[in-house]
């Protein structure tokens, strides 16, 4: 996924709740896009209100008009993120009708996201927030990303498959995309694979497609 396409719809999907404008133009987004910026550069743990509203160009104070504190801010971030994931999920969904190949293609979109935005990937998924349950908007945000594979397996696996297998199915398949975008980001893949991997990443997901036509063929048995 290109990061300035990605990058536009982070800044669109962070304000997109935002109010009319304050002063500043508007506030609100003037200071959610700098803290995106900052949290890409920095991360979320050097994030603070005094960093961001030097960024923005705006009194110390300005954050608070907006922000309850840091996780409030971090939470608006992590929602940003998930929402644009999603509209990416969904738009690849789209583009392809055959079942198996459409989870590859889900697959190698979301590495793509967490390697594209490595430190709003971390934030999504933990990093700086005590309680992420706090936040019901974030967590609706989240489950929608995966609603497009969710989708691909109910298409992929035979009808008579039990709803248990599907969830274990949908649940794993999560699991694999998250941990391969993890691996790739951390660079725990080794030297020379930093950087994505189709081949391998295509071949892992299709090993997993194949394996789970016999493991709920297993579950039927």
């Amino acid at each position: 996924m290109k990061k300035s396409k990605t990058g536009s719809r982070l800044a669109k999907a962070a304000a997109a709740k935002a109010p009319r404008p304050y002063h500043h133009g508007d506030l609100r987004r003037a200071l959610i896009a700098a803290a995106m910026t900052l949290l890409e550069r920095e991360g979320a743990e050097a994030l603070s209100f005094r960093a961001v509203a030097r960024a923005a160009g705006v009194s110390q104070a300005a954050p608070y008009n907006h922000f309850s504190g840091k996780e409030d801010l971090l939470a608006t971030l992590a929602e940003a993120g998930f929402r644009t994931l999603a509209v990416s999920q969904a738009e690849i969904a789209a583009r392809q009708s055959e079942p198996a190949e459409r989870m590859v293609g889900l697959g190698l979109d979301y590495i793509g996201f967490a390697m594209a935005h490595p430190q709003l990937y971390r934030l999504m998924f933990g990093v700086g927030v005590a309680n992420w349950h706090a936040y019901p908007l974030v967590s609706e945000a989240k489950h929608a990303t995966f609603a497009p594979t969710r989708a691909a397996l109910a298409d992929y696996l035979a009808a008579d498959t039990p709803l248990e297998t599907r969830e274990q199915a949908a649940i794993a398949a999560w699991g694999l995309v998250h941990g391969l975008a993890m691996l790739r980001i951390d660079g725990s893949l080794g030297e020379g694979r930093a950087a994505a991997d189709p081949e391998l990443e295509q071949g892992i997901l299709r090993l997993f497609a194949r394996g789970l036509v016999q493991g709920a063929r297993d579950g039927r048995a």
